[in-house]
């Protein structure tokens, strides 16, 4: 069991050949008492449903409140004019997280990676990603246990609820997860996917969560398609051998304090930030009479 990043990184080296994917499967072995078939099952099922996700919520409707709806289908329009600015794995993967958590909004089925606030960002990098390095169905499954090993150090240490440490826990931990991810699918170390950690978190800090009406959709929904940007980028720059000044264990722990300083108001009670301009409220004055 590893308790840190630098654990992790140092575990994985050491018993199994630098495989983060192999070192989680382990880990569940001994945490759950599941054999490895059961484990391989749960995590294809999971796999399952986050992709289905991202193809069912490409839809032009709207959620029942009407605050969000349509938009991964107005990016895709976009995206197949050919006049986007950005890579195109890259707005792929921000218009794939909108999907899902405009799915998320509709009361569709979502995977929470790690919660339902930030169930695009996962889903998004994963999908993005198989098309530019060809993954294949295990690429994939070591794709999330790779996240989930990451994720699960990130829990312990400062928290992936946004109730607890603000929306830096959330988006800002599931994209940093899939960046993680990302470097060790195309080829990178697990002390590089450790940099594009430290990456993500240090450019989320201190991201509140501040929820339209309480309600996971503004600005829920477009946070996930930028924190799935978020994680390419920090990828890229890990691959090419980037590091954090600050080692990644003190960012999560810098988190975990920032969290805890952090307002009441800026931890999903729809008491301040976007939720309490006079256009967020009346938005939920519109929804709640």
């Amino acid at each position: 069991m590893f308790y840190t990043i630098k654990e992790l990184v140092q575990q994985a080296e050491d018993l199994t050949n630098g495989s983060v994917a192999e070192l989680m499967i382990e880990t569940e072995y001994e945490l759950s008492g599941r054999d490895r078939d059961e484990v391989l099952f749960l995590m294809t099922r999971n796999l399952e449903v986050m992709l289905a996700s991202v193809t069912d919520g490409m839809t032009e409707s709207k959620s029942v409140s009407g605050l969000t709806g349509g938009d991964a289908a107005k990016l895709d329009r976009y995206i197949k004019s050919g006049r986007a600015l950005s890579d195109h794995t890259v707005i792929s993967a921000a218009r794939n997280a909108m999907a899902v958590n405009e799915l998320n909004a509709k009361m569709g089925l979502v995977c929470a990676t790690p919660t339902a606030g930030s169930a695009g960002c996962l889903p998004a990098i994963i999908s993005a990603a198989t098309e530019k390095l060809n993954l294949t169905k295990k690429d994939q499954l070591d794709f999330l246990f790779t996240a989930g090993a990451f994720g699960l150090v990130i829990a312990n240490n400062a928290s992936i609820s946004g109730a607890e440490g603000g929306c830096q826990a959330e988006v800002g931990s599931a994209s940093a997860m899939g960046a993680a991810a990302l470097v060790m699918a195309a080829g990178g170390t697990a002390y590089q996917a450790s940099q594009a950690i430290a990456f993500v978190l240090k450019n989320m800090l201190g991201l509140i969560c501040d929820p339209v009406a309480g309600l996971v959709e503004v600005p829920c929904v477009k946070r996930n398609a930028m924190g799935a940007s978020f994680a390419f980028v920090a990828a890229d720059m890990a691959l090419a051998g980037i590091e954090s000044k600050i080692p990644v264990d003190e960012v999560v722990n810098a988190m975990y304090q920032v969290g805890k300083a952090m307002p009441t108001a800026f931890k999903e009670t729809a008491e301040g930030g976007l939720a309490a301009t006079p256009t967020g409220k009346k938005l939920a004055k519109h929804i709640f009479g």
